[in-house]
């Protein structure tokens, strides 16, 4: 198994391209099967988590052509749905990745019947699928779960109203793109606002449908006959950004992110601001000068956008390991998601958990040691702490890594770390 070794105490300083959204390009992708036609996906990038959704929709009888790209231009995919002949999402696709569960609303509203498996995923939480079945049912579909598949059909969906009982990122996607091709309208009510549903809202848009209210808590959908094919760029990824931002603050360095939007980060950048960072933003990127100063602890909550986005909180949390000060986290999205605690204080962190609340006490320095990542942000999380180190921390179960983040070492490298990978 891979394993990634990071020698400490090297400021970061440079300027690094940030790659297409993880979180946007996955529900972009399932969208493509609502299309009466061909469609190109830009900006599109290297990730596992991409590899099994291109992997998955080429199962579901999907044409598939891929254009690599490089590192300064994302991959481009185009995806033509018209030979999809198969409805159903199997189990050893599905259980590495929670995000197929997206195909679970283009398959119904397209072809009016969908099987798919329960999701897997990192073990970071219940994320209850229950959020998606409701909505749907919402526009008349007739939903059960058997042995372990959402079963689901319906003649044609109907518009109608829905309340979310909790903001669910997922669900708002998985109902909005079925809604694009109901019968009438639909109201979505406590919405996902995350910038990647606007980015999936906008890629919708650009085919054809007709929808309102993207990006805040009540969208509106007016249903249409068919979507055609079309072309659609990914938006940078945020939180991709936000943790080489983190690494820059943590190691009293210098980084310019490239492809950048800082529109989407605004509470991640207000933190890192009161940590003591320099920050410049324009409409393409944001730099970060720490001028070789210790970061200042600071406290925050998670909470659905455009508050503190969970999916930061542990790159936050190595870099109050080191700073001056305490620092409070208190977690409200997943309540496992404190798992990279344990591996922290086995690099010399002094972190007390109560509950959803993490108290970290910023230490003077981390000392390198073997860890092993519990999920994809914990991964992030121990690379950031190893930057800062003394000696090698050496990172194991790194394929949750692979899942979000685009040659990870390769771009950390560029800006002057020392990091390898090692089988």
């Amino acid at each position: 198994m891979q394993k990634i070794v990071v020698t400490g105490g090297i400021p970061l300083n440079g300027e690094v391209n940030i790659s297409g959204a993880k979180n946007a390009v996955l529900p972009i992708l399932c969208a493509t099967l609502l299309a009466d036609g061909p469609v190109e996906i830009t900006n599109v990038p290297h990730l596992h988590d991409v590899v099994t959704t291109v992997k998955l929709l080429g199962e579901l009888g999907a044409g598939i052509s891929i254009d690599e790209g490089t590192l300064s231009r994302g991959s481009a995919i185009t995806v033509d749905p018209r030979s999809v002949n198969q409805h159903v999402a199997p189990y050893e696709l599905v259980k590495t990745m929670r995000a197929s569960i997206l195909v679970l609303g283009p398959l119904l509203a397209k072809y009016g019947a969908a099987e798919v498996s329960l999701p897997g995923g990192c073990a970071i939480g219940s994320r209850p699928v229950d959020q998606h079945i409701k909505g749907l049912q919402a526009l008349g579909a007739e939903i059960s779960v058997e042995n372990g598949y959402i079963k689901a059909k319906a003649n044609r969906l109907k518009g109608g109203r829905f309340v979310f009982d909790m903001v669910s990122v997922t669900g708002t996607e998985n109902v909005l793109m079925a809604a694009c091709l109901a019968d009438g309208t639909t109201v979505l009510e406590n919405a996902a606002a995350e910038p990647e549903v606007t980015d999936l809202a906008d890629c919708l848009i650009a085919l054809g449908a007709d929808i309102e209210g993207a990006g805040t808590p009540r969208i509106v959908v007016r249903g249409v006959e068919r979507l055609n094919g079309g072309r659609h760029a990914v938006l940078p990824d945020r939180i991709e950004t936000g943790t080489f931002l983190v690494a820059a603050a943590m190691t009293g360095g210098r980084v310019i992110a490239r492809r950048a939007r800082g529109d989407t980060l605004d509470a991640v950048l207000d933190k890192l601001t009161e940590a003591g960072a320099h920050i410049e933003t324009t409409e393409d990127s944001i730099t970060l000068d720490m001028q070789g100063r210790r970061p200042r602890a600071i406290s925050l909550t998670t909470a659905p956008y455009p508050a503190f986005p969970t999916d930061m909180q542990a790159q936050l949390m190595a870099m109050n390991c080191v700073a001056e000060g305490v620092g409070v986290i208190n977690e409200t999205i997943f309540e496992n998601r404190f798992m990279h605690v344990n591996e922290l204080l086995r690099l010399g962190a002094d972190i007390r958990v109560e509950g959803h609340t993490a108290i970290v006490r910023g230490v003077e320095k981390l000392s390198g040691a073997p860890v092993m990542a519990t999920d994809l942000r914990a991964s992030a999380s121990l690379i950031l702490a190893g930057l800062v180190a003394e000696g090698d921390t050496i990172i194991d179960r790194i394929y949750h890594l692979d899942r979000g983040y685009e040659n990870i070492e390769e771009k950390l490298g560029g800006l002057g770390a020392k990091i390898r990978r090692i089988s």
